[in-house]
């Protein structure tokens, strides 16, 4: 995948945060209002050979938040995003490289669009699931993201 402007600025973000980057994460596809990113196992590995718990949960983290970074910067608008509470199933274990992939979990962006532009502020759900490699899922996350605009 070729990333735009925008997704090489995302990227560049998460590079910039020494955890994020320690975990080799990629943007593997944006797809409408989708974001998946991808990390190498060998970076998130666990002492049962298998995806450590926290990076499941942080490679969704970040797919949700990039997902509502890059649906502010389509508004124009300059703002700070943040997880403000999530839910995590962890389903199987991961012997594979991880993927997670988000999405918007609500009826539409137009809520979280209306009340960006007339509050300053505004509130958004998104769900996030890591496949196995069988076409199962080894985790999911149901998350809520606040963005605050900025100035």
């Amino acid at each position: 995948m070729q990333l735009d402007d925008e997704l090489r600025a995302l990227d560049a973000h998460y590079r910039s945060m020494p955890p994020v980057a320690a975990m080799d994460i990629a943007i593997a596809a944006r797809e409408g209002d989708t974001l998946t990113l991808r990390a190498p196992l060998a970076l998130n590995v666990n002492d049962k050979a298998c995806a450590f718990g926290g990076s499941l949960v942080s490679l969704m983290t970040l797919a949700g938040w990039g997902l509502v970074t890059l649906r502010c910067h389509q508004l124009g608008i300059d703002a700070d995003v943040f997880v403000a509470d999530s839910e995590i199933r962890y389903l199987a274990p991961l012997y594979s490289d991880l993927q997670a992939t988000a999405a918007l979990a609500g009826s539409g962006w137009a809520p979280f669009d209306d009340a960006l532009r007339s509050r300053g502020r505004a509130r958004v759900r998104i769900a996030a699931t890591v496949p196995l490699p069988d076409g199962g899922v080894a985790t999911t996350l149901r998350a809520g993201y606040a963005a605050i605009a900025r100035g």
